[in-house]
């Protein structure tokens, strides 16, 4: 099993604006790719970590699964217009995939 986190940093004053958008990519784009299969979760610095950090984690089972889920989420022209509308607020070339494996 795996845990794909997706990572970027929001500009200053826009963390909640991020956050919203976030939320409304679970609800219009997410739902579509099956992301209530993969336990999702929206998690953001606090301690000990940048405060600007917005991280969303996905519980794959395996790196096939995964790839099944970065070619449907390709082919949703809604994921591109999001991903277009997010970029005046977090700061560029923050955003990071990181795959790690879980240990049973």
């Amino acid at each position: 099993m795996f845990s794909a986190r997706w990572q970027i940093d929001a500009k200053f004053g826009h963390k909640q604006t991020v956050l919203d958008m976030m939320r409304q990519w679970e609800r219009d784009v997410g739902s579509q790719v099956g992301i209530s299969d993969l336990n999702f979760q929206i998690m953001t610095g606090s301690i000990g970590a940048h405060e600007s950090r917005i991280e969303s984690h996905h519980q794959v089972e395996s790196l096939a699964q995964l790839e099944a889920f970065f070619a449907k989420l390709g082919k949703i022209e809604a994921h591109a217009k999001w991903g277009k509308a997010l970029e005046p607020y977090v700061v560029s070339g923050t955003n990071v995939w990181q795959i790690f494996r879980i240990v049973e």
